[in-house]
């Protein structure tokens, strides 16, 4: 979802800044970010980070980051360019669809009561469904056991790095697209794409016929 049907990472990178300045921290880069916290569960990472912290704390750190980033990100919510059309062009030809995020369930409601496509898929699993957070393949693998399909025959549509690993270790085509990375970042992966407008069924089929 982050970064793969919206553009809200520079809103988590934001809301992390603000977290790791109040509370000495140090400073958090950039390239920190996208590789160590990006596209992880955000209680994995404030475990490592707050490692004396009680699971109390830990919740409280949470929905404090959380709010931050709501209130930031709020004004700007919109779908990646082409997503709508291109999910709803997916949903007539027929193609089972799952989301499969390491979100909360009150992020996956904070976008999806803003973006109306809810409804173009048939699964959404989320981070406390999966024991194993990204790398590990285990999010993609339940997603599709849910649209009863084999991972061979499932393309993820990844932003993150975590993500582009946990989608090969899983076995399935790997479409990246460049909210987070430059195109030279993401790989290996069997597409890279700006935004969905550049994207059709016929594209995507296509990534089966090559092997």
């Amino acid at each position: 979802m982050d970064g793969t049907l919206i553009d809200n990472t520079p809103y988590h990178f934001k809301s992390w800044v603000a977290l790791f300045k109040k509370y000495g921290k140090g400073e958090l880069s950039k390239q920190t970010y996208y590789t160590e916290i990006s596209g992880v569960p955000i209680m994995d990472t404030l475990k490592r980070l707050f490692p004396d912290r009680d699971e109390v704390d830990l919740k409280g750190l949470l929905k404090e980051k959380e709010e931050f980033y709501r209130k930031e990100y709020a004004p700007y919510l919109v779908p990646i360019n082409g997503l709508e059309n291109f999910l709803t062009e997916l949903k007539n030809d027929g193609i089972k669809m799952a989301m499969a995020t390491s979100a909360t369930v009150e992020d996956i409601d904070f976008i999806l009561n803003k973006v109306p496509i809810r409804n173009d898929f048939d699964e959404i699993i989320n981070s406390s469904m999966v024991s194993k957070p990204k790398p590990d393949p285990q999010i993609f693998l339940k997603a599709a056991e849910r649209l009863n399909m084999a991972p061979s025959n499932c393309v993820v549509f990844e932003d993150s790095l975590a993500g582009i690993k946990a989608a090969n270790s899983a076995g399935m085509k790997v479409v990246a697209i460049t909210t987070a990375h430059t195109a030279d970042d993401l790989h290996p992966v069997d597409l890279v794409i700006n935004d969905y407008s550049e994207l059709t069924v016929q594209k995507l089929a296509a990534l089966f016929k090559e092997h």
